[in-house]
């Protein structure tokens, strides 16, 4: 059930109240009812989640002195007030002070769902904007976020995985966070003191190899003794590749072309890889991938921890605000919308663009799937997906107009072209990514 579909039912007629809570009831709300307002101010607090339902005439304490009391503790709280006839004018009075809604008795039960529709709508959305604001402030202590069973276990193994020179291979989709785990395990053990070397094995050209292995050189494997060799997407290495790595993590020894003797390393051995089981051990070297798979952990697709999605969303809002120097936006229903439902195939590396658009208030642009049912033609969908590469792209870039075109892999007149098509203002995407001009 919704939180936000929570309503606290104030009403003294016994009858009427009874009769209020089956209609949302039937609803889909969950009704939590009150003969008197004193007991229920005593149980709304500033985190109530939904909505409050309140009759006006009371004794003791009034539906209006009520929603005051609310007002005062959560001015965003909605508070909707059935009055009789009499009462209108001041039920008007009372909106203009910031309450929801009225309805006057006897009310079209229709009429109450839809207002309280409307109401738990902007709990909703409100508590969201309150969040996004609490977490982009907030600290995370792992740099993982979320409290998804998976996140919160993988947390509670980096202390205890950082000090066991033990190999690791993290396996997981593209954008799934692998390789700040793993620097998480690095950061957290006795080697964070030394050299942190990534290396990215996929479609590994020939001269890079060679520095890898050579004696010395900020590239060389040597400049990671003592520290942590981290060997992303392993399974995408090249046959040469992975036949050079296995002496390496069979003997702790780095042989070096033309070297008399291998140099003895101290080394830890953190590799990742693609999420199936089989495709690991077909494209793996088996001297390799046994040795390094000794222990296997497994970084979950935000599909299947769609509950760390808006706590995730707001720590890289913030990230992006505080890098951008700018102020995080109040965030807006379509916003909210897309972050429920869409699917993330490009995990956290997928969202973080998302949250860098956001903070720039291009996510109106959000990208859409080319085969939908938005009515648009083709024509439109793919001037709509062009459109948000190029702004992508140059987000990405950091306003740096060459890189962006250098990424896109299209000619500048072309970009150009492009840009001026589909309406997209560089300068402000420059100063937006921290460049003028």
């Amino acid at each position: 059930m919704d939180a936000s579909r929570r309503v606290a039912l104030v009403e003294d007629d016994e009858d009427l109240r009874l009769s209020t809570a089956q209609v949302l009831t039937l609803a889909g709300f969950t009704v939590e009812a009150f003969a008197a307002a004193a007991p229920a101010l005593a149980a709304i607090d500033a985190d109530w989640p939904g909505l409050v339902v309140t009759d006006v005439r009371m004794p003791h304490m009034s539906g209006v002195e009520l929603f005051r009391a609310l007002h005062e503790r959560d001015p965003e709280l909605p508070v909707i007030l059935v009055t009789g006839h009499g009462d209108v004018a001041m039920a008007v009075d009372t909106l203009k002070a910031g309450a929801w809604d009225f309805l006057t008795k006897p009310f079209d039960p229709q009429a109450l769902v839809a207002a309280a529709d409307r109401a738990a709508t902007a709990r909703a959305l409100a508590l969201d904007n309150r969040r996004l604001r609490a977490e982009a402030a907030g600290d995370e202590p792992s740099g993982l976020v979320g409290q998804s069973p998976a996140i919160r276990r993988l947390r509670e193994m980096i202390p205890t995985l950082a000090n066991a020179d033990i190999d690791l291979f993290i396996e997981g989709e593209t954008g799934t966070g692998k390789e700040l785990l793993a620097r998480l395990i690095h950061r957290a053990g006795k080697r964070s003191r030394h050299r942190f070397l990534a290396v990215a094995c996929a479609a590994m050209p020939d001269p890079l190899e060679d520095e890898l292995f050579a004696p010395g050189g900020e590239a060389s494997i040597a400049a990671a003794n003592r520290g942590t060799l981290f060997l992303d997407d392993i399974d995408q290495a090249s046959r040469r590749l992975q036949a050079r790595l296995v002496p390496l993590v069979e003997e702790r020894a780095l042989r070096s072309p033309g070297a008399r003797e291998p140099l003895p390393l101290d080394l830890r051995v953190i590799a990742t890889g693609g999420a199936e089981d089989g495709d690991l051990s077909e494209n793996v070297a088996p001297g390799l991938f046994y040795r390094l798979a000794a222990l296997r952990l497994r970084m979950p697709p935000l599909r299947e921890r769609r509950e760390d999605i808006p706590a995730l969303f707001a720590h890289l809002a913030g990230v992006s605000a505080a890098r951008l120097r700018r102020p995080l936006p109040e965030m807006p229903g379509p916003v909210r919308d897309h972050l429920a439902r869409h699917d993330w195939p490009g995990n956290v590396r997928e969202l973080a663009h998302y949250a860098e658009r956001f903070v720039l208030g291009l996510t109106d642009n959000a990208p859409r799937p080319m085969l939908d049912e938005s009515g648009d033609t083709l024509p439109q969908r793919l001037d709509a997906f062009e459109r948000e590469a190029i702004v992508s792209a140059v987000v990405a870039s950091n306003g740096e107009i060459g890189a962006a075109i250098a990424r896109l892999g299209i000619p500048r007149k072309t970009f150009y072209y492009k840009v001026h098509k589909h309406g997209i203002d560089l300068s402000t995407l420059r100063k937006g990514a921290g460049r003028e001009g």
